[in-house]
């Protein structure tokens, strides 16, 4: 939009210059809080798994048969899910 200021070259550098170091600070912002996310998931994670370790195998299938009863819609989501995940992984090895 011509505003009637007559821009340089350099006008025009350093106005970009300003975007892409917005840009640029907006993009690291965004992936901290990615690996802060990351880490609080894994965090989750991690701790979910050494909770399973220590449950007898069939305490643990007991509990994946009451889940399937109570919610067997969201089970059907899930096994799709791994599913396909496993399908993508073994077909990748080809």
């Amino acid at each position: 939009v011509y505003n009637g200021e007559d821009k340089t070259g350099n006008d025009y550098l350093n106005e970009f210059k300003g975007q892409a170091q917005e840009y640029g600070q907006k993009f690291q912002d965004a992936a901290g809080k990615a690996r802060v996310y990351a880490n609080e998931k894994f965090a989750v994670a991690s701790d979910k798994f050494k909770e399973l370790q220590n449950k007898d195998p069939q305490e643990l299938m007991e509990e994946a048969k009451d889940y399937a009863r109570q919610k067997p819609g969201q089970t059907i989501l899930i096994s799709a899910a791994v599913g396909v995940i496993l399908g993508f992984l073994f077909r990748g090895r080809k």
